[in-house]
């Protein structure tokens, strides 16, 4: 092993051994930390200098992203005008493993007179920070994994941990759920696979084949054909759905019955397939696509008639997979 590899795992033990040391930290103090940002009638105001104001612009992007409105402020910027941001509804969260950056601890008393609530994220639970915050969540770290134990590398791993265990257990406690996310993610893939719904990308019209139960399946496979499709949905009299034909089935039904393309297709259809409404997200389509080990879904509105199809090469043409 060379010298380069056995450091780089080395760092890596160091820092996943400062994530397990948070692990005993988490108790009632956390929840309470939780829970004042729950109660927050404005917004979670995140500070912090240097590396550790990284973590922090982290922390309020991830809450802002999971349904908790939140603002990043420099601290350097506060004390020439910025605290004008902050209001008593707010609650400030702020980091340094110090407890004792000149640029944090010069806001604290204006912090208090404004009357916001403060948690710190700190290292030395002693320090002037933390005397002066409402609640604190310890990160401290046995050593950095820096050689000389001197840049932030350890002690930003578990603030950035730390912070993200308080994000997720909000943002569940909130009930935050995936149209909530992508409602805050409209745009990217991410935005692409949790907005788009079925009738985004379903097959219609010619696209989607409908032929009725008592047709031959000479006349639905020419119907397939024609819709370039890979199935075709059967109705009755008043058009519900009452089963599907597909290439599986011509292909079970091939060597077993006689004269295939003179049945009537009803014979051999697969009855009560799968079905999705055009409302319905398009994550979800996929989910029980795969879920039943099947290639096309039949998109029916309120009274069972189907308006479309949806193929998984649908969903892979708009990099669902």
């Amino acid at each position: 092993m060379s010298r380069i590899t056995q450091r780089a795992k080395t760092v890596l033990r160091i820092e996943a051994d400062a994530v397990r040391r948070l692990i005993p930290r988490i108790n009632r103090r956390f929840e309470q930390a939780a829970e004042l940002v729950l109660r927050c009638k404005g917004r979670v105001v995140v500070t912090g200098m240097g590396k550790a104001g990284i973590i922090g612009q982290k922390l309020s992007a991830t809450l802002a992203s999971t349904g908790t409105p939140s603002l990043w402020v420099n601290p350097a910027d506060a004390i020439h005008g910025d605290l004008g941001r902050i209001t008593k509804q707010d609650v400030v969260i702020t980091l340094s493993n110090s407890g004792e950056t000149e640029e944090l601890t010069r806001l604290l008393p204006v912090i208090k007179r404004i009357g916001s609530r403060l948690i710190a994220l700190t290292g030395q639970t002693r320090s002037t920070l933390a005397r002066h915050s409402d609640l604190v969540l310890d990160v401290s770290v046995a050593k950095e994994a820096c050689t000389l134990n001197l840049a932030p590398t350890s002690s930003t791993t578990a603030m950035l941990a730390m912070s993200d265990a308080l994000a997720v257990v909000v943002a569940e406690a909130k009930g935050f759920q995936a149209r909530d996310f992508a409602l805050l993610h409209p745009g990217g893939q991410l935005g692409r696979r949790l907005l788009l719904r079925v009738s985004d990308l379903m097959r219609t019209r010619a696209a989607n084949p409908v032929v009725r139960e008592r047709a031959r399946v000479k006349d639905v496979l020419l119907a397939i054909t024609r819709a370039r499709a890979g199935c075709a949905s059967v109705v009755d009299g008043q058009g519900r759905l009452l089963g599907i034909f597909t290439d599986g089935d011509l292909r079970r039904h091939l060597d077993s019955t006689p004269n295939l393309a003179q049945r009537r297709v009803c014979d051999v259809m697969t009855r009560r397939p799968k079905t999705i409404g055009a409302e319905r997200l398009a994550a979800e389509a996929l989910e029980k696509l795969r879920e039943h080990h099947i290639d096309e879904l039949v998109v029916v509105d309120g009274r069972r008639r189907p308006v479309g199809l949806l193929d998984i090469q649908d969903l892979l043409k708009a990099g669902f997979v």
